[in-house]
């Protein structure tokens, strides 16, 4: 007895630290943004309880264009899901199968991870730039001049101008996740398969993903939860103009808590973010199932 009310202590002292840090850093400033979100305060002078109007604003009034840019942000997240992971899954498979320079091009790919967002966006503004830019200069030589653009300055085409770096940067880092879970699975199973006369493919759909189903919905989440909570990428690039265009949730509230001077407004939609972030997550482990072990 004694010694397991010794294990719980030492149990205790080793959690309650993180406990405690993440109490600090995550649950109070949730707590403190929906305190601000229930007042009309512009960051200096003393606030003023208006109950849930800022909320009536957001969702009913449809002030500011917030609904624009939840709908922008849903788009980012499918966008994410269905391209995003896809490329990243591929490039997994097929690194996992020990091909020639397996290091080589799993480093290449990860490379975007680690660069700074202000880098790419700067990169991309180069690409993306209607005079000298890379992408309308190739668009010229194949003869394809019609399609030449100002990406980043066309409502029309900014959303998905602004996807596609993201797609860039964040492709090599499912790829890695996906890939060490691939790694992970006995090489006994693959050539049991093999035995049987399964081919490539089947070994893949039918071995292979299902038995990375845990790392899939890891990888679905963070895909979802980044995009509805974008923004360093975004801001960079257009600072969700042109005319609210690429407009996302994130940006809408910075712009508005730090050149408006609309802390209540802002933290209402702080609060719609991390709820959103938190609904979303419900929902994939839903459909996800809670079985890990397929």
């Amino acid at each position: 007895m004694e010694k397991i009310l010794r294990d719980k202590k030492a149990i205790f002292l080793f959690v309650f630290p993180a406990f405690f840090v993440f109490v600090v850093i995550v649950l109070l400033p949730i707590f403190v943004s929906i305190y601000y979100s229930l007042l009309d305060w512009d960051g200096i002078s003393k606030g003023v309880f208006i109950g849930f109007k800022n909320y009536k604003d957001l969702f009913v009034h449809n002030t500011d264009g917030f609904m624009l840019a939840v709908r922008n942000s849903f788009i980012l997240a499918l966008l994410s899901v269905f391209i995003q992971l896809p490329i990243s899954l591929f490039l997994a498979l097929v690194l996992s199968r020990e091909v020639k320079g397996e290091k080589f091009y799993r480093t290449v790919y990860f490379i975007p991870v680690i660069l700074s967002t202000v880098v790419i966006g700067q990169l991309w503004m180069k690409i993306y730039n209607p005079d000298y830019g890379l992408l309308n200069f190739l668009l010229t030589k194949i003869g394809l001049q019609s399609l030449t653009n100002q990406w980043l300055g066309n409502p029309e085409t900014a959303l998905m101008a602004v996807f596609v770096p993201i797609v860039w940067q964040y492709i090599g880092y499912h790829m890695l996740l996906m890939y060490t879970s691939a790694k992970s699975i006995p090489t006994d199973i693959y050539e049991a398969a093999k035995i049987d006369g399964a081919t490539e493919s089947q070994i893949a759909f039918k071995i292979t993903i299902p038995l990375m189903k845990p790392m899939l919905k890891v990888c679905v989440t963070f895909a979802v939860i980044g995009s509805f909570k974008t923004f360093d990428l975004i801001y960079v690039l257009t600072n969700g103009g042109p005319l609210h265009a690429s407009e996302v949730p994130s940006t809408l509230m910075y712009n508005m808590i730090f050149f408006r001077y609309r802390y209540g407004y802002g933290s209402a939609m702080a609060v719609f973010i991390v709820v959103e972030a938190l609904i979303g997550t419900l929902i994939i482990q839903k459909l996800f199932g809670n079985d890990d072990t397929n």
